[in-house]
This record gives structure tokens, C-alpha cells and sequence, in this order.
């Protein structure tokens, strides 16, 4: 139960018009929901001019509206329940609600949830009980003590924050606008403020700003000579070459149904050194469950899922003094059953990853941040400013430097983000350049709107130091 539209509209018979649209209010949302039930037969809701015009035609309130018309004057067309059909652009708009009561035409247009061709029975169509009250209730409303047009225009003006309290969305909620009204103070609003349309009622505190800068870092990392560690910063950054925030090793020996796993990772000592939340989740795919794990950790804690194949080495809010965590174990396999496994197209045999899942509030590696001092509002009232940053992982992985490993092409975006591997496929080493990036918006040349791939051949190791 929703209405597409709703309309106010002043009877003036010595106008040019005939009338005028005093009060219009459309929901776009409600208005989707209609071109998708209604399918072909779909007729959108108009204009106020071609509305008004449509709407007073079929009331016979034009002036000097004497000739007969066939779809309006017939006997077969007989009205007796306020509901029209209004010839719109070739079309019919149906079922429109509408009445006039001291001088003021209420009216409205239902929402259908099914096709109207043939058109269904009217009482099949909860919305237009619900047109008829909530037209009876604005009518309440607006001349309940009303005593003159300077009180009516008050209430006029009143309407569209009545509205998004008492009819959100389009659906009616309660047709006594008068409640309404006692849980609004219009008396401290100097300006009409504009509503957004998932908002269903006006900020009553404080009014404020945030502003949320966000980055995005995704690496792919192997321990090899020949091929290039690869990573990617997304968001809105300043202009410098920065690098991965947590460097490490993955390694994987296979020995008949085991597997000997080693990790180390290292945060490097210009990142911040607290987490919201870091975990390493070490999936192994094309195997049978995991029957056995004996493992030794140097920091944190490891977690096992046997059914699921899957290790979560839960690291916490912080690294240790030195920077560097370690873990390494043996895991043991059953054998395959049917019921079903993890499987993976490109972790076959070695080739296995580990994906860093982390991230940082109040940080960012470029060190982009918003000034809250510099931000200009133009608005009524001061609003206060608050600002936000964070660091997250997206597809961040180390891959078994003991195997094959799939190598990224330029960019790291051809990697899906979701929690599965990476939709990528074996391949040789191509060369990568140095830093790649593509200019979004022209920003000062201090700052620029991009995203940069580098790449780390480990020439520097006293970046990280050695493991």
C-alpha cells in the first residue's frame, strides 16, 4: 500500500488554467515499484501542467468546456466512485483518486502491484483506501481552525515535513497529521530545509558534517627473485611511491598426507601500529577435511576449521616490539570423501596462498587526511565537522613461494575482491612497470584523485630487514 504521487490544487475558475497546484509531492522509490508491477501497461506519473490539465478535463472544470466527449459524457462512463482514468500523452494514467471540497481539488495516484491491462477490481487495490484517507486526512488538517488564506498558506507550507513524518516513502503511517505536527517545532526552522529521500524526517539535534577519506591496499607477494612483489593503493591519496604494510613469507611442503606449513610477516616500523582487527586466513583447497594440526606460534592465536579446510590465524590489535610474528606447523589431510570440499581451479598441487584480512582507523599509507578546519559549509546554522580515515585490506595475498603462483598483469584489479581466490591463471613472468597510475580528477598539484600500482623486486631489503 503506497502512493506514486499526491497532489493539492486550487479550483479558480476565472484564472487562464482554471486552477493551480498548490502542493505536489512525488516518491521515486514507489514510483520503480510501479514500472515493475505494472510491466507494459505502466503509464508514468506526469508533469504538474499536463496533470492539472488532464485532471480538470475530466472533472468538467475547464472553462467553456461544453463540447462531448466519448470517454468522459458516455453512459458507459458514468463516475460514481472518484476514480479516474486521464488521457496523459496517448496514454491513460489509472486509477487516479481525486475529489474537490471548498474550492480545493485532493488527489492522488495509487500504487497497482500487478498489471493493469485488463484492469483489476478497484477493491483489489488496498491503495486506494489508503489514497481516500490520507486525502481526507490533509483535508482535516488544512482546514481544521482555518480562518483565513494566510492561515491556509501556513499549512501549505507545513505539508512536506508533515508528509515525510506521517507518509514516508509514500506509505501512509498515520492520517491525523495532527500528531504530526506536535512532534515537529517549525518555530526553529529559519530555512526550509530539504529532505533526501531515504530520510523520512527532519534532524532534530545538532546539525554536523563527516567526512570519511578511505583507502583500499592489495598486494600479491611471493619470496622469488624473478617475479615482482606486486601492490596497489585505492583512494584518494597524496602524491608519493608508499609501501605495503605488512611484508612476508608463505611456505608449503608436501609430504604424503601432510603438509609442512611455515609463515612470517612483518609490519614495517612506519606503519601504525593498531589494528581494529588483523587475521591470516590459510585455506587449503582440493584436499579431504583436516584431521590433525600441530603448530607453533609466535604471537597471537590459530583457529581450526576442519570442515572448511581452513586455518585463521588471529593476530589482534597489535604486533609485537619487534614487528615480526612468526608460525609454523604440520597439517594433516583425510582422505577425500563426497561430501564436498573446498575446491579451487589454481590452487592444484603447491600453489597455495595465505590472505592478509585487516584494518587501521585513523590512518592511511599516503597520509591523506581532510583539514575539518577547512571545510566550508554553506547552510544555515553552524554544523559541526568531523573527519575519519582508515586502512583496509582488500585482496591481499602471499602466495607458497615453494610452487607456481599465479602472476598479476600491470594492474591488481583483474583479482576479484571477494573471499575466494583469485580469478587469475598461470603464466610467465611479464615485466612490470616501476609505478602505474591512471589521473581520475585534477585536483592541486599537491594532491591527485588516482590509483598506483608499485612493484618490489626486494632489491631494498633493509626496508623490512631479512627473514
Amino acid at each position: 500500500m503506497a502512493q506514486r504521487a499526491v497532489w493539492l490544487i486550487s479550483h479558480e475558475p476565472g484564472s487562464p488554467l482554471c486552477g493551480t497546484v498548490r502542493f505536489s509531492r512525488r516518491y521515486p522509490t514507489v514510483e520503480k515499484r510501479a514500472k515493475v508491477f505494472n510491466g507494459a501497461s505502466y503509464v508514468p506519473v506526469p508533469e504538474d501542467g499536463p496533470f492539472l490539465k488532464a485532471l480538470l478535463f475530466e472533472l468538467r472544470l475547464l472553462r467553456d468546456d461544453k463540447d462531448f466527449s466519448e470517454s468522459r459524457d458516455s453512459c458507459s462512463h458514468i463516475n460514481k466512485t472518484s476514480i479516474y482514468a486521464l488521457p496523459i500523452g496517448g496514454e491513460e494514467l489509472w486509477p487516479v483518486v481525486a475529489f474537490m471540497k471548498n474550492g480545493m481539488i485532493y488527489a492522488c495516484v495509487p500504487l497497482v502491484e500487478q498489471t493493469l491491462s485488463p484492469r483489476p477490481p478497484l477493491i483489489s487495490i488496498s491503495g486506494i483506501s489508503q489514497g481516500f484517507e490520507l486525502l481526507f486526512g490533509i483535508q482535516g488538517f488544512l482546514y481544521s481552525g482555518q480562518k483565513n488564506d494566510s492561515e491556509l498558506n501556513t499549512k501549505l507550507s507545513q505539508l512536506p515535513d508533515l508528509l515525510l513524518q506521517a507518509c514516508p516513502f509514500g506509505t501512509l503511517l498515520d492520517a491525523n497529521l495532527q500528531n504530526s505536527l506536535d512532534s515537529i517545532n517549525f518555530a526553529s526552522v529559519t530555512h526550509p530545509q530539504k529532505q533526501p529521500t531515504w530520510k523520512a524526517g527532519t534532524y532534530k539535534g545538532k546539525p554536523q558534517v563527516s567526512i570519511s577519506i578511505t583507502e583500499k591496499v592489495k598486494s600479491m607477494q611471493y619470496d622469488k627473485q624473478d617475479i615482482a612483489d606486486t601492490w596497489q593503493v585505492i583512494g584518494v591519496v597524496t602524491c608519493k611511491v608508499p609501501v605495503p604494510p605488512i611484508l612476508g613469507f608463505y611456505q608449503v611442503k608436501e609430504e604424503e598426507v601432510q603438509l609442512k606449513i611455515t609463515v612470517n610477516l612483518k609490519l614495517h616500523e612506519s606503519v601504525k601500529n593498531s589494528f581494529e582487527f588483523c587475521e591470516a586466513r590459510i585455506p587449503f583447497y582440493n584436499r579431504g577435511p583436516v584431521t590433525h594440526v600441530e603448530y607453533k606460534v609466535s604471537f597471537g592465536q590459530l583457529e581450526v576449521f576442519r570442515e572448511k579446510s581452513l586455518l585463521i590465524w588471529n593476530i589482534g590489535q597489535k604486533f609485537p616490539k619487534s614487528m615480526e610474528i612468526s608460525l609454523s606447523g604440520t597439517v594433516t589431510f583425510g582422505a577425500k570423501s563426497h561430501e564436498k570440499q573446498p575446491f579451487d581451479q589454481i590452487c592444484i598441487g603447491g600453489t597455495a596462498y595465505l590472505k592478509l584480512h585487516f584494518r587501521i582507523l585513523d590512518y592511511t599509507l599516503t597520509g591523506c587526511y581532510a583539514d575539518q578546519h577547512s571545510v566550508q559549509v554553506f547552510a544555515s546554522g553552524k554544523p559541526k565537522i568531523s573527519t575519519y580515515r582508515k586502512l583496509i585490506s582488500s585482496d591481499y595475498y602471499i602466495w607458497n613461494s615453494k610452487a607456481p603462483a599465479p602472476v598479476t598483469y600491470g594492474s591488481l584489479s583483474l583479482f576479484s575482491t571477494d573471499n575466494a581466490s583469485p580469478s587469475c591463471v598461470h603464466a610467465k613472468r611479464t615485466t612490470l612497470p616501476s609505478i602505474h597510475h591512471c589521473l581520475l580528477s585534477s585536483l592541486p598539484a599537491k594532491h591527485a584523485l588516482f590509483c598506483a600500482t608499485y612493484t618490489n623486486c626486494r632489491k631494498h631489503p633493509e626496508m623490512y630487514g631479512t627473514h
